[in-house]
């Protein structure tokens, strides 16, 4: 379609810790679809936006404060052959809006689309408004489709009181498909394949893949191309040969990674991750401190005063730092089961994948978000 404007394997989850943290591992690495790691490229949507009215509005719409709103009114009467002086429009009933839509890939002339309109002026509601016919542009300035009619908010506003956000409305199969968007699909006798995550391995075992179901066809032009020549007897059938390359089964490869979210405790580990020989003392140090009053009173006729003394306690208690020494290992369970041994928590478990990583043990790429 002509242009009109390993991921990250997560696998078994080893265990869940709520709100305080949690740790997600993965295990080996399964086959996947091309299809579901890759895409042909050119088949891509389009976004669409054009400017319009929105009609019909119980006095929730723009004030006569909204000069844009005023001219839209005036405009649209007039090729109506309707002439008005924007000084005597009352435009309450009337909203501006933007409308915005998104051309799916193959879609056709009198096909229906979704289309959203949003108010941007200082209308407190759409509900209930009609959308004014309203041209949709792409990118390159050409119309593409036509949307029009009753827009849904999905929400109220009344006496001051709303529910949801009700100045910005949607409307299913409002918006009609005005041209065709030109299909080059395969015309030059190639076709391209663009990886969700560029792979220099991915790439390559998915040209090995083409290749070894119809021949040297296919090479992989970069980490996230790959481009493959189409047989003389697929030429009239490209849709069956899309298909059937999307359909066969590659192992997608990945760095080895781990990301860090340390706002919610979460750690996720990818596979391939390995750790040189390395010793973790993981304890803690906790330090209390209570204060007391004691008071003394004189003894009876004895003219003595009252003595007010302030005391303080201090106890400190260090825990036993827990040691394991972890022999280098490939195993992601080997790791975890390592940092659980000595009782670390979420919170000090990412603290000991920092140092592993900065003492140069921990093989992976650390990723803290």
């Amino acid at each position: 379609m002509r242009n009109i404007l390993r991921p990250l394997s997560l696998l078994a989850v080893f265990c869940i810790l709520t709100f305080a943290g949690s740790i997600a591992l993965a295990a080996d690495v399964s086959a996947a679809r091309i299809k579901d790691i890759a895409k042909v490229e050119g088949v891509r949507s389009n976004q669409l936006v054009g400017y319009g009215l929105v009609v019909g509005l119980q006095g929730s719409g723009d004030t006569n404060k909204t000069l844009e709103t005023l001219s839209s009114v005036a405009n649209m009467l007039k090729s109506f052959g309707v002439s008005v002086d924007t000084a005597t429009l009352k435009t309450k009933n009337v909203a501006a809006v933007m409308v915005t839509a998104t051309l799916p890939p193959f879609a056709h002339a009198g096909d229906n689309i979704d289309f959203t309109a949003s108010s941007m002026g200082d209308a407190k509601s759409l509900s209930g408004g009609v959308l004014l016919q309203t041209p949709l542009k792409a990118g390159n300035g050409q119309v593409y489709a036509v949307a029009q009619g009753p827009i849904a908010t999905g929400g109220y506003s009344a006496s001051g009181r709303s529910k949801n956000i009700t100045t910005v409305g949607t409307a299913s199969n409002g918006a009609i498909v005005e041209q065709t968007v030109e299909d080059t699909l395969g015309q030059n006798g190639n076709i391209s394949f663009s990886l969700d995550n560029a792979d220099f391995s991915t790439a390559s075992r998915i040209a090995g893949a083409i290749n070894a179901n119809f021949g040297g066809i296919a090479s992989a032009a970069s980490p996230g191309r790959v481009d493959v020549t189409i047989p003389s007897y697929y030429r009239n059938n490209i849709v069956g040969f899309v298909s059937d390359i999307e359909n066969l089964s590659v192992v997608p490869d990945s760095p080895a990674k781990v990301v860090v979210n340390e706002r919610t405790g979460t750690i996720v580990m990818g596979g391939n991750i390995s750790v040189d020989k390395v010793a973790i003392a993981q304890g803690g140090l906790s330090i209390s401190i209570d204060k007391t009053t004691d008071v003394y009173q004189p003894s009876p006729y004895s003219m003595g005063n009252t003595i007010v003394t302030k005391n303080t306690n201090t106890k400190v208690n260090e825990q036993k730092a827990n040691t394991i020494v972890l022999n280098a290992t490939a195993s992601v369970n080997d790791v975890v089961g390592a940092l659980n041994a000595v009782g670390a928590t979420p919170r000090d478990i990412i603290a000991i994948l920092q140092a592993m990583k900065t003492s140069g043990a921990l093989h992976a790429d650390l990723q803290v978000i």
